[in-house]
């Protein structure tokens, strides 16, 4: 799963209030190797049920922002374009946007949409054509195809036939994934993680006594 993490493909979650949408957008997530997503919180507090989101906060880390413009500045500055899903006129069919490039999905609550200043921060709309009478799809839905359309497009382009993360990154996930308890104990006592061997394992005598 490391082997096939994007670290230049996540979602930001702009107020998506209810914790079932929440759970099912970091499931999209994970099924495509998204290895970060963000968050702007409604009022209170941001809750994802660990049975619906099947355990993914585990394997995609969640990082929450006061604000919009607060989550946008920081997705910037590490060189994304952030595409909102929103069906202003001038949107694109999402199929014809380039999803190889660093790329932030931008997303909504189904009851209010983006909000306002998520709407003016966006680089770019992307539209999901659709020809019944309902105006718009779940946010998990529309998150989906999003997702697997750069699913897609990384997979034909081999973004996905060699491991992306850097090196030291890759080590320190390695450990925290196949040890999540002794990594805790570690990062507590101030200690460094010890290699991983091929077998998963880790050698006894680097562990403290």
């Amino acid at each position: 799963m490391l082997d096939r993490r994007q670290p230049d493909l996540t979602v930001l979650m702009d107020r998506v209030h209810k914790p079932h949408n929440l759970s099912a957008i970091l499931r999209n997530c994970d099924a495509v190797g998204v290895l970060e997503a963000h968050a702007v919180p409604p009022e209170g507090p941001l809750e994802i049920p660990a049975v619906s989101s099947a355990g993914t906060s585990r394997w995609v880390t969640v990082h929450r922002h006061r604000s919009a413009a607060a989550a946008v500045a920081k997705l910037r500055s590490e060189g994304f374009a952030v595409i909102a899903a929103h069906p202003v006129a001038h949107a694109r069919d999402y199929r014809d946007l380039d999803l190889t490039r660093p790329v932030a999905f931008l997303v909504g609550s189904e009851l209010r949409g983006l909000s306002d200043e998520g709407l003016r921060l966006a680089d770019e709309f992307a539209v999901i054509p659709m020809v019944g009478m309902v105006r718009s799809l779940n946010v998990s839905v529309a998150t989906s195809l999003l997702l697997f359309e750069a699913l897609r497009q990384r997979q034909a382009a081999g973004m996905y036939d060699r491991p992306r993360l850097e090196p030291a990154r890759y080590e320190k996930l390695l450990f925290e994934w196949c040890h999540p308890r002794l990594a805790r104990r570690l990062r507590e006592d101030g200690l460094p993680y010890p290699p991983v061997r091929e077998d998963g394992s880790v050698d006894p005598a680097l562990l403290p006594r």
